[in-house]
């Protein structure tokens, strides 16, 4: 490759925050091997700047609103991959922050903990920008293989040695689900590139049903990614047998990933069978949420509920995806999209403050993960308890909070094709909604008004953390009460995406 040729430059230009990434990985586990303090502070330091560079780094592509596409039409840099990307930079940056004390009092904080976390970004980076099946498929591993390993980081624990083999023999087995439809996509297409792909299918001189089977293929790889039924069946055992640390890693940036290649690959590359793919998403959404919210209730664990309760609210965010194809034309798809797009940033934005409280609560030989942990918690911290209530309240779909405007933009999206069927799925899920509130206000009824068990002792909280989760507890109040900017951040970045 010529150095000097522009589109050389423009390929190295699309890829400078995974370069910096992967350099930066590489660099820290070097350096880590040097660091001797049992606090890994040249580690954990390298680590933090390293994510706050990348977000930059983002945030400049973002607000400069360009469209590149690189390394052959392999990659794209657009402002959808730069905002969910920006989001997932932070989202781990926020579970480093939050994870190092837990860590470092279960003999965890080492070297490997931030490598994998900063491995396990670059794969999700690559799964945002991937523009070919292949990409898409290297991203996708190498994000899976960083949290298989994260999650067997206790390796004298014999419940998180059950979740990460069972998170890693149902990965493997999704993931040849996704590898087999794409093949199959391949096959029938002659071309890996999304957009030839997009191409072929608007020819119509194609097998339909072949499409159709690996379409089927495809959405069950995806489902799995984002854990919605039938492909459920992981979550709540590794939400509950990994550490808390690995498990808000899970439940955090790899949601926006398994989002960014769902609209990489159903709505840029396979839009002309959105009357076939809108039709399995309507099914497994209306799934996930009658089986999310149905099993929390019956949950004492708070790990579990709040699995079963991811469950719930992805499945509400897939129904932002449902209205592609609606009377024959797709009017409403972008608006749809925009909104699941905002429900999933303001998702794992609460989700971060949620786990927060509940690594600061654990302590020495003790996990607060029942329900039970948090009675009285009002009485020993008013501050802790505040946050998670303002956690509870936007995962109900409370206003002020951002969770009851998420809700909201969603269901509009769908109400607005004056579709009586789209009206009734609405119905359905506000519904389903109404049954989700009953988990949610439980765990604030049992920090405000249940009596605490006697001799608890006094939460310590590091200033760092507690000054980070006063800001992630306020950032899901100001944006339910001032949702207007990230709103239309989502909605720009998603009209130049389906415009190029």
């Amino acid at each position: 490759m010529n150095p000097l040729d522009p589109n050389a430059a423009m390929n190295w230009l699309a890829v400078y925050p995974e370069i910096l990434l992967l350099t930066m990985t590489c660099v820290i586990a070097l350096v880590d091997l040097f660091d001797k303090s049992p606090r890994r502070t040249v580690s954990y330091v390298l680590s933090l700047l390293t994510l706050g560079a990348v977000a930059l780094l983002h945030l400049l592509y973002l607000q400069g609103g360009f469209t590149l596409y690189a390394m052959q039409g392999m990659v794209v840099a657009d402002p959808m991959g730069h905002l969910l990307a920006l989001f997932a930079a932070l989202a781990v940056a926020v579970t480093l922050v939050y994870a190092r004390p837990y860590a470092e009092s279960r003999d965890l904080l080492k070297g490997e903990l931030f490598t994998l976390a900063l491995f396990a970004l670059l794969g999700i980076s690559v799964m945002i920008s991937a523009n070919n099946f292949l990409v898409v498929y290297l991203g996708l591993e190498l994000m899976s293989l960083s949290l298989y390993a994260m999650v067997a980081l206790r390796r004298d624990h014999a419940q998180s040695t059950e979740a990460a083999m069972k998170y890693f023999v149902l990965g493997a087995l999704a993931s040849g689900f996704l590898l087999y439809g794409l093949s199959m996509m391949y096959g029938a297409t002659g071309s890996l590139e999304i957009a030839e792909v997009y191409k072929a299918i608007g020819g119509g001189q194609l097998n339909k049903s072949v499409l159709v089977f690996g379409i089927v293929f495809v959405v069950a790889g995806l489902a799995f990614k984002l854990g919605l039924v039938p492909f459920h069946m992981w979550v709540p055992d590794v939400y509950h047998g990994a550490p808390t640390a690995v498990t808000l890693m899970i439940a955090g940036a790899p949601k926006l990933a398994a989002f960014a290649v769902t609209i990489r690959l159903l709505v840029e590359g396979m839009l002309g069978l959105a009357v076939d793919w809108q039709q399995m998403l309507i099914v497994i959404s209306v799934a996930s949420m009658t089986l999310g919210n149905l099993a929390a209730i019956a949950q004492t664990n708070l790990k579990r509920m709040l699995a079963y309760s991811a469950i719930a609210q992805l499945g509400f965010m897939l129904l932002g995806l449902t209205p592609t194809v609606v009377f024959g034309n797709t009017y409403s798809a972008a608006n749809g999209y925009s909104s699941s797009m905002f429900y999933l940033l303001t998702y794992v934005i609460t989700t971060l403050a949620t786990f927060g409280v509940i690594m600061v609560l654990s302590r020495q030989g003790f996990e607060a993960d029942e329900i039970t942990d948090l009675r009285g918690l009002n009485q020993r911290s008013r501050w802790m308890s505040a946050v998670m209530a303002i956690c509870m309240f936007s995962l109900a779909g409370i206003p002020p909070t951002v969770g009851f405007y998420a809700k909201l933009a969603v269901l509009q999206s769908i109400v607005s094709t004056n579709s009586p069927f789209y009206i009734g799925l609405a119905v359905v899920a506000v519904l389903l909604s109404l049954v989700g509130a009953f988990y949610y206000l439980r765990v604030v009824k049992t920090m405000y008004f249940d009596a605490p068990a006697g001799d608890e002792p006094l939460i310590e909280t590091p200033t760092g953390v507690r000054v980070l989760l006063s800001f992630n507890g306020a950032a899901v109040l100001v944006l339910g009460l001032m949702p207007g900017a990230l709103m239309a951040a989502c909605a720009d970045a998603i009209r130049i995406a389906l415009s190029t």
